[in-house]
């Protein structure tokens, strides 16, 4: 489990370890891989900048078992990035809350059934396929979760996307109505001297 991912190169490093550690020990059963982001601001991006959609597809080819976020907000604050998430995911989703936002001193003011009721909203809302809790969230927290989403269906799973998609600091869907695609970085004189020698000659 690579969790509380705030940058995608660091979470494509683990999960180069991961894939090497399993090439090197093919005794053992390759076990599957979950990946969770954290969303730090109401912009709804990494620490790095990265927002939803672009965390996704960057993930993608590890090919984890199971996406989602945790930490950093509470279910409240979360709802929405895990419903953008859900909505582009062909995979398993999941979220782990924390118990609402941290006070001024660093605690927890958010109680559990109040927790239950917000992360409940991530179940019937068809956002995830698991749910948890992280910071501030004690054994009675995720006793009133359970309590709250037992008799709730669990997310049905999209069909994959067969559009390309690429991810920098946002997400790049090639949509069948886009005609011209610019890619910038190939014009720059300084990056490119075959660029520069177009542009010179004409």
């Amino acid at each position: 489990m690579i969790e509380t991912v705030f940058d995608s190169l660091n979470a494509r490093a683990a999960g180069f370890a991961y894939e090497l550690f399993f090439e090197k020990n093919t005794h053992l059963r390759k076990l599957p891989l979950i990946i969770s982001g954290t969303i730090i601001d109401a912009a709804g991006r990494t620490l790095s900048g990265q927002n939803t959609e672009g965390f996704f597809i960057s993930m993608m080819n590890l090919k984890p078992f199971c996406i989602g976020f945790n930490c950093a907000l509470g279910a409240e604050q979360m709802k929405a990035f895990v419903g953008r998430l859900s909505k582009i995911s062909h995979i398993y989703v999941h979220a782990y809350p924390n118990a609402g936002l941290p006070n001024a001193m660093g605690g927890y003011d958010e109680t559990a059934e109040h927790f239950a009721m917000n992360a409940k909203d991530f179940c019937t809302s068809g956002y995830v396929n698991m749910i948890g809790g992280c910071c501030g969230t004690t054994p009675n927290f995720i006793n009133a979760l359970w309590n709250a989403v037992k008799d709730v269906p669990r997310r049905e799973v999209s069909k994959k996307c067969d559009k390309m998609m690429l991810s920098g600091m946002q997400e790049f869907i090639m949509e069948d109505n886009i005609k011209f695609i610019n890619i910038g970085e190939r014009c720059n004189i300084s990056g490119s001297l075959k660029f520069k020698r177009l542009i010179k000659n004409d």
